[in-house]
């Protein structure tokens, strides 16, 4: 067990490695091809599912109970979030069955730290950038507990989007790895079904959307890096011990997987980080294709609607006498909406040192200019956009973004930054600085700045300069006349536009 970086509260992360040669060293693992399985617990405190799993799993590894495929590398952060884990009360997460206490969701700032991974505002995801790119995961688990609806299933699992995670990664993680990771669970017991996320104002038996794992999640951040991701999701009626064991059970599926499919996985990521340093264009926008549900086996309880005994208003009730199973439709199929071609590099200046921090924790390769030089570059202009009314994780995200391009020369200063797009890190570059991405910098408002106008001017002497260069230019007259002819609203004020 290693200590790694600090969290907002005040403590350092963890990290326990365990292999059946006791090799730890991360350079080693890399050199000798190991296969590494990141397991991250208590993002949210309140599910601790996992933080005992893991013990489990790795006492028995260290007692011999259980053994490690040659080659497979566990990494283990006991507890992430914890801040929240130290603000324990038996009053959160209250509909929960079990432990007696629960961590509180936020950490020590308040945030939720599975929104965390692309603006990394809480110490705990510059520090989780550190350990995931130290370790380079070819399988993410982070475990997690549900709620929602209620249901017969202990266990739900949350995937990478398979279309975003794309090309050969993302069909064998749709054709062979899940159907795989669901036949062995079943095998244990356990029916998973994909993880419920259905709109309650439905019924569960008309199906559901898969979970649109965005980047600013932990299992979108690692689709970035091209890593199949996971999300357990044990059910929070179901009893404790049997969550938990569940995903022990799940675990052990996960290395039981890794040690057979160990030479074939390697090979997948190995090309995708190729593919990924070669590839010319990249999506930016998704939507969900409602034609082509699959059709999954949900094993539920009857639901309905009547009068509560608190409000006297309409509830939702699920009557546990009234199991079912039925075949639902499950729409697990996006396509693009939008797209843009990598450029040659982007160059930031170096007074937005927080985005610079945030590239450097993730590895970007990049390189201080060296002298101050004029370079012709293409410039986005942001002709429109929305910030959001309210704050959400610290930030009021802007959305609605309308670009414009032109071709500028720019003078760029000695030690702004050069980042080329030749590197396995194109993907998350793209995602974080190109405006309009869904998990942009821009979005998550580290550029907001450049929105606000700085300089001014006097009127009562501007005018006699404006006045000036009209009659210098007879051309800009005649346009000045023709807007002032058409807008009525600009005819009328004589403030710059």
């Amino acid at each position: 067990m290693k200590t790694m970086g600090m969290t907002d509260a005040g403590l350092p992360l963890h990290l326990v490695t365990i292999s059946d040669d006791g090799v730890n060293n991360y350079l080693q693992i890399r050199k000798e091809k190991r296969l590494v399985i990141l397991i991250n617990n208590g993002i949210h405190p309140g599910e601790p599912d996992g933080i005992d799993a893991s013990m489990l799993l790795a006492a028995a590894i260290a007692k011999g109970k259980l053994k490690l495929p040659n080659g497979i590398v566990l990494a283990i952060i006991p507890v992430y979030n914890i801040g929240g884990c130290l603000n324990r009360s038996a009053h959160y997460r209250i509909d929960q069955n079990g432990p007696e206490a629960f961590g509180f969701r936020g950490n020590a700032q308040n945030l939720d730290l599975n929104r965390d991974f692309i603006k990394a505002d809480a110490k705990e995801a510059l520090s989780f950038a550190q350990i995931f790119h130290l370790t380079d995961p070819a399988i993410l688990i982070d475990n997690h507990v549900s709620n929602g609806a209620d249901y017969q299933h202990v266990m739900t699992l949350l995937t990478s989007q398979h279309n975003k995670l794309g090309g050969e990664m993302g069909k064998y993680l749709n054709e062979v790895m899940e159907p795989a990771l669901y036949s062995s669970m079943k095998k244990k017991g356990y029916d998973l079904v994909p993880y419920v996320n259905f709109d309650h104002r439905d019924k569960v038996e008309k199906g559901w959307e898969a979970f649109w794992d965005a980047p600013r999640y932990s299992s979108g951040y690692a689709a970035l890096w091209n890593t199949f991701a996971f999300v357990p999701e044990t059910h929070m009626l179901k009893p404790y011990p049997q969550r938990v064991q569940s995903t022990y059970e799940l675990m052990k599926s996960f290395i039981e997987f890794a040690g057979v499919e160990q030479q074939r996985i390697l090979e997948l990521r190995t090309l995708a980080k190729e593919k990924t340093n070669r590839q010319e264009s990249f999506i930016i926008g998704w939507e969900l294709d409602k034609t082509r549900p699959a059709s999954i086996t949900f094993k539920g309880y009857e639901s309905g609607y009547k009068p509560s005994e608190v409000s006297g208003l309409p509830r939702l009730y699920y009557d546990r006498a009234k199991p079912y199973t039925l075949q639902v439709p499950f729409f697990n199929s996006y396509q693009s909406t939008a797209m843009v071609q990598k450029p040659r590099a982007y160059i930031i200046p170096q007074g937005w040192w927080r985005v610079i921090e945030r590239l450097k924790v993730n590895n970007i390769a990049m390189q201080p200019i060296q002298r101050d030089t004029i370079i012709n570059v293409d410039v986005y202009r942001i002709e429109e956009y929305k910030a959001a009314s309210r704050p959400y994780e610290g930030h009021h995200p802007n959305q609605g973004v309308r670009l414009s391009t032109s071709s500028r020369a720019i003078q760029f200063r000695k030690g702004d930054w050069y980042i080329p797009m030749n590197q396995p890190a194109n993907r998350f570059l793209i995602e974080v600085l190109e405006p309009a991405a869904e998990d942009s910098y821009f979005k998550w408002n580290f550029f907001d700045a450049i929105l606000q106008q700085k300089e001014g001017y006097s009127d009562y002497h501007f005018e006699d300069v404006a006045a000036g260069y009209l009659q210098s230019d007879k051309d800009l007259q005649q346009k000045l006349e023709a807007r002032r002819s058409q807008d009525t609203a600009f005819a009328q004020s004589a403030a710059p536009s």
